[in-house]
């Protein structure tokens, strides 16, 4: 069942010798489980195909609004949450305060934005994805450690899951920012990619053939707490000289000496000379790191994500320039560096479509 909705999925429109050909199933079989898939809500036919001189075929799409799902978003200075169909439309936003609230008071943040989400009006909900700040252990939903959340060892998607009677997937939130640019971002690559958030942490969230690489250990992508200046700044992992503490948001505000964020941003876009180099220092911090990974994974497609990207093309050319100039040059030549689509809206669709489409069976449990 799983198959033949996902071969449907995945195509738009199809038809049932379409999907017999492309799962090697029977067509006895599909039209057996096409037939309780339009009975269940989730496929519906809608019309022939065009005749290339046989019987025209019944084409079959997923019903986008038969089922939902909720993404979170962990990682903003507020916790944002969406109710999305199953075409990644979003249907509904919430957000709750979440600033200087760690720890239990965090957690409580967390059901107070899923309460709003699971007992809104749109019905049937199948499951909730969510992406989180911190290395986290995906396959058992734990956050082993989010620093600027105080969490350690929470088994975060058991408790969710207890709460509301839901599936629950936790990712880190620079894997599901990949996902959601990967699946809706409308970039042009063909299956492998590497998507780097810049915000309060740095990390990266890796697709190879279209898959989420997380390593052996889920923590794929974990590069704002490598070192790359030995003596450098304390970072809040205890270590000194992180690559966060050169590159992201945090470094960049406490360098400027200004209040926040907003404040930088003006003072940049007034044309400020110190604040401009801060933000240039900052880029080639993070491209001369990016370098590293073109290196190691020859991915040609690498997409900068939060909110280090509202500095534009000036940072984003500090970023290229020191890439190209650290990286071996044959293989940064062909490397393509751009800025994400989609904003906070790339880690709500991301960790709802890994719920979606690394759980098809979701879609035939009892809905709530």
């Amino acid at each position: 069942m799983n198959l033949v909705f996902r071969a449907i999925y995945e195509s738009g429109q199809t038809s049932r010798i379409e999907i017999a050909r492309h799962t090697h199933l029977t067509r006895t079989t599909v039209s057996d489980m096409v037939a309780e898939l339009i009975e269940s809500g989730l496929v519906e036919e809608i019309g022939t195909s065009v005749s290339n001189g046989g019987k025209p075929s019944i084409l079959l799409q997923m019903v986008a609004d038969s089922r939902y799902l909720i993404g979170l978003n962990l990682a903003q200075d507020k916790f944002i949450g969406a109710v999305i169909n199953l075409r990644g439309e979003i249907k509904q936003v919430y957000e709750v305060p979440s600033e200087n609230q760690d720890g239990e008071l965090a957690l409580q943040r967390v059901y107070e934005l899923l309460d709003r989400l699971v007992y809104s009006q749109w019905k049937p909900l199948i499951g909730i994805g969510i992406g989180t700040p911190g290395l986290v252990n995906a396959r058992n939903g734990v956050v082993i450690q989010a620093v600027n959340l105080a969490w350690k060892n929470l088994p975060l998607a058991r408790l969710i899951r207890e709460r509301f009677s839901l599936p629950v997937s936790v990712l880190n939130d620079s894997q599901a920012t990949a996902i959601g640019e990967f699946v809706y971002g409308g970039h042009s690559s063909e299956g492998n990619m590497v998507v780097v958030n810049v915000r309060h942490g740095v990390g990266a969230g890796i697709l190879i053939n279209g898959r989420l690489f997380q390593g052996d250990g889920s923590g794929a992508g974990e590069i704002g707490h490598v070192v790359v200046e030995e003596n450098g700044l304390l970072c809040r992992c205890g270590k000194r000289g992180c690559l966060e503490t050169l590159t992201s948001l945090s470094a960049v505000v406490r360098r400027s000496g200004l209040p926040d964020l907003d404040h930088v941003e003006e003072a940049f876009c007034t044309g400020d000379p110190h604040i401009r180099q801060i933000i240039q220092d900052a880029g080639a911090h993070l491209g001369s790191a990016l370098a590293y990974l073109v290196g190691i994974l020859n991915i040609h497609e690498i997409i900068l994500t939060g909110e280090m990207t509202r500095f534009g093309e000036p940072w984003l050319n500090a970023v290229q320039q020191a890439m190209q100039r650290s990286a071996f040059h044959l293989l940064a030549q062909n490397t393509h560096l751009r800025m994400g689509n989609l904003d906070y809206q790339a880690c709500i669709l991301g960790a709802s479509s890994f719920m979606l489409l690394d759980g098809y069976s979701l879609l035939f449990l009892n809905e709530r």
